[in-house]
């Protein structure tokens, strides 16, 4: 059997986010198990990339040889349709989805239609489709009409930590995620302003330049609050288990979640959670661990916060759930297999 496939992404595979922490693990876990894999970048821009960046991609994958086995991160596969149906005869193509393109936070109307009918129309044409959580499933069967069949669930996986510090005078508050609309820094923010009273310093951990205008409202609203002695915007940082290590409290806002890393990372730091009943997020965080509250509600959120930072018995219990929790996450070695064994299918 040939243990052959080229891993297409999108943009820098080295960013800090779920998605190409995702990818990064996956692809040396593979080839820890034996896989030869060729990274083929595809260029910048993705979802909404210049015809020019279309065009180099597509011919780029069109090089591929025949029956070559081709796994494309879903960031760019959702608008590769024409170029997937074109192809699904020659090559055998593989969807990783972290999450519907259409169903990212602030798209208009016309626009998220847009994504929905070239994702549906592009996951036609794949031999099969890798996404990272069950819910991210259930909705591409439903609206996307991909057969179950057709679907492998391969969790990301998380490594696993000593449980955090915790129990500062000053309690920290960890929120970690890119600075854009979906992750919800805003409501955070509202919230942290309506808890001023109490005693915590805030730090947020995400890039700075991958939303500039997101970027910069948050940096407008952290001024006019008078919030800018207690939440620290630290943009993009190499490794953020030391900051994990050092957190009493993860929370974070998100819109919507294809699963949230940085959750499972929570977990397996020991850290309560404060977070939205958004998406995947539910399957993430047991309710024994966290508080989660309606999306875009900046009181719930708030009194959430207020009640985990005022009950320092409850945070200590739900931190001790919190990390029995992380401890039954899979690993990297665990995800990666389930995904060779489909791989293996086709190769």
């Amino acid at each position: 059997m040939s243990r052959v496939l080229a891993f297409a992404y999108p943009g820098d595979l080295s960013l800090r986010t779920g998605g190409y922490g995702y990818d990064r693990r996956v692809i040396a876990e593979l080839q820890a198990l034996g896989w030869t894999v060729t990274l083929l970048p595809l260029g910048d821009g993705f979802p909404a990339p210049s015809a020019e960046t279309l065009a180099n991609a597509e011919a780029a994958l069109s090089a591929l040889p025949d029956r070559s086995l081709v796994v494309i991160d879903g960031l760019a596969y959702g608008v590769l349709d024409s170029w997937a149906n074109a192809e699904a005869e020659r090559l055998r193509i593989v969807a990783l989805v972290h999450h519907p393109l259409a169903l990212e936070t602030g798209l208009a109307s016309d626009e998220q239609a847009r994504l929905r009918a070239s994702e549906r129309r592009a996951l036609e044409a794949a031999r099969h489709v890798i996404v990272t959580s069950p819910m991210t499933a259930r909705e591409l069967s439903a609206n996307f009409a991909v057969s179950p069949e057709r679907i492998t669930v391969a969790l990301p996986g998380t490594d696993p930590a000593e449980p955090a510090g915790g129990a500062h005078s000053v309690p920290q508050i960890l929120s970690v995620g890119t600075l854009s609309q979906r992750k919800g820094h805003d409501i955070l923010i509202a919230a942290l302003k309506t808890i001023e009273d109490l005693d915590w310093q805030a730090t947020i951990i995400g890039s700075r330049t991958l939303d500039p205008a997101t970027t910069g409202a948050l940096e407008r609203q952290i001024e006019t609050l008078g919030l800018g002695q207690r939440i620290q915007l630290t943009g993009e940082i190499q490794d953020p288990r030391p900051a994990f290590a050092a957190a009493d409290l993860f929370a974070l806002a998100s819109r919507y979640e294809g699963y949230g890393m940085v959750f499972a990372e929570a977990l397996a730091h020991g850290l309560p959670i404060v977070a939205c009943a958004a998406g995947a997020v539910p399957e993430v965080v047991p309710p024994a661990a966290g508080l989660l509250v309606p999306v875009d509600n900046v009181e719930a959120f708030a009194s959430a916060l207020r009640r985990l930072l005022e009950d320092g018995k409850e945070r200590r219990g739900r931190a001790a759930a919190a990390y029995a929790a992380g401890s039954e996450l899979p690993s990297w070695t665990d995800s990666a297999a389930i995904i060779a064994r489909s791989l293996d299918v086709l190769a």
